[in-house]
């Protein structure tokens, strides 16, 4: 049987603000956990669009498409191009689970939720010629998960080849997130086996891991065996955790002594106000400066996620939130204009007040304003988003927030972090054209090199918090490439 397997790109990939190297860092990890379960005998074509030109002149017996809000329109034109061939089309992820009826004009099946239950069962339903309509997911466990088809992966053309996810979901209920509309029917938080994790770690070549899971600290128990697991393995990974699991007991140092070089949290706001609006409970009443110190304090560099436009913002937001990050030496920020993807509490409760103002789902990138605001006006929201890119990213901004760490290779790691992710894009670009991305990650993990502890900054590791944000079958998030730099 012939398969075609397509991630097309985002629709923000195309626009003038396009950052190639922020579409070329994660192969499609989910498409390729999906085609483990397909026969050895099986002709494979794996295409990520962000990466190639797709081939659509091809005729296979079936074509499987993965859909983000942002590529679902281009996603529905080429299921309709290839199902006005006879082809047999799939569509699954995100904002398939988000919107069925709306996919499922466009498909021959669809699948909602994780697929590690239902793809097999689908496999096994079209080869007797009887492939159902919908395939909905409420078994949930990794056990037997075969092992990702890694060889359908083009790793020149990426800069993380090595990323991985050995969760699913989430165990927090932050109303602007996905999570809970993907997973509803089923949990919406579990694991791998953690021999299972490590066989996959084992199997990666390099010394450099990216996990793209959501909340890598979720379980503790598990992340505990995992880090244990991975001592004298000689890695360096980066990952995603909550303010909250920072804060917690010693797990963080285990993560560090693992190999955690880098970390993206969710700080989302730096509102109580908003963040009991967002039902991000895990953040309230949380030391953020506590958190930040704990991080400095193991050599981790942090890539700090913020929101703007909850209700509670004004005007002064953007400026509190950018000098919030440079004194603070967070490496690298992630701004988003907040965004009520469909399915969620957040677009529930902004449909019923009347204050979702458009369902392009194009402009549901973060960087555009879709619903009403409240203190700030749609304008002032999108110049103020823009302004905290541009000011965070300044040069003399990457060097004040370098020099805020106590150690010497601390504030040069945090300065060639900062300054060539965000200020070198020609070189970024000739790389990408040369197919020769790759090559980068010895320079990237001599930067993620460990940081031998200043006896002049603090070790917070046994510190009290103080009170004061695949289909998806390896549970792809919907902006999984924001983890690793900014938006822009």
């Amino acid at each position: 049987m012939k398969v075609k397997m397509i991630l097309p790109a985002l629709a923000e990939a195309e626009s003038p603000f396009w950052r190639p190297i922020k579409y070329s860092l994660f192969p499609p990890l989910g498409l390729a956990t999906l085609a483990a379960y397909l026969s050895p005998e099986d002709e494979i074509d794996l295409q990520d669009q962000h990466v190639e030109a797709l081939n659509i002149d091809d005729e296979p017996d079936l074509v499987i498409i993965q859909v983000y809000i942002t590529n679902a329109y281009r996603s529905y034109q080429l299921a309709d191009h290839y199902r006005a061939k006879g082809v047999y089309v799939i569509l699954g992820g995100l904002h398939v689970t988000s919107l069925p009826e709306e996919a499922m004009q466009h498909a021959d099946s669809i699948f909602l939720g994780p697929g590690e239950e239902t793809f097999p069962l689908f496999l096994m339903d079209f080869k007797n010629k009887a492939p159902k309509q919908v395939y909905s997911s409420s078994i949930r466990t990794l056990e037997k998960v075969p092992p990702i088809r890694r060889d359908l992966i083009k790793r020149e053309r990426y800069l993380v080849p090595n990323s991985i996810v050995v969760t699913r979901g989430c165990p927090h209920h932050c109303d602007f997130c996905y999570k809970d509309a993907f997973f509803e029917g089923g949990k919406s938080f579990y694991t791998q086996a953690v021999d299972d994790a490590l066989a996959e770690i084992e199997r990666l070549p390099g010394r450099h891991l990216y996990f793209l899971d959501d909340h890598l600290l979720g379980n503790s128990k598990f992340a505990i065996e995992l880090f244990e697991g991975m001592k004298g393995m000689n890695r360096v990974f980066q990952a995603a955790a909550t303010v909250d699991s920072i804060l917690r007991g010693n797990l963080i140092e285990k993560a560090a002594e693992a190999g955690l070089r880098s970390l993206f949290v969710g700080f989302e706001t730096l509102s109580p106000a908003n963040l009991q609006q967002s039902n991000k409970k895990q953040n309230l009443q949380k030391d953020y400066t506590h958190a930040v110190n704990r991080l400095h304090s193991l050599g981790i560099m942090i890539n700090g996620s913020f929101v703007f436009g909850l209700d509670e913002d004004d005007q002064d937001v953007f400026k509190r939130t950018v000098d919030w990050g440079v004194n603070h030496a967070i490496t690298t920020s992630t701004y988003h204009i907040l965004t009520p993807y469909p399915g969620t509490r957040l677009f529930q409760n902004m449909e019923k007040q009347g204050r979702i103002m458009t369902r392009d789902w194009d402009l549901y990138d973060t960087r555009h304003v879709v619903y009403k605001t409240t203190n700030l006006n749609a304008v002032a929201l999108k110049n103020g988003y823009d302004w905290a890119y541009t000011e965070f990213y300044k040069w003399s901004n990457i060097f004040k927030s370098s020099l805020k760490h106590e150690n010497l290779k601390h504030q040069l790691k945090h300065f060639c972090y900062t300054g060539g992710w965000k200020k070198f894009e020609p070189l970024w670009n000739f790389l990408i054209k040369t197919k020769s991305l790759n090559n980068m990650l010895p320079l990237l993990e001599s930067i993620l090199s460990k940081v031998k502890l200043s006896s002049k900054e603090p070790d917070s590791r046994h510190a009290k918090t103080s009170l004061e944000p695949a289909f998806d079958l390896s549970h792809l998030i919907q902006n999984q490439p924001l983890k690793l730099g900014n938006t822009q």
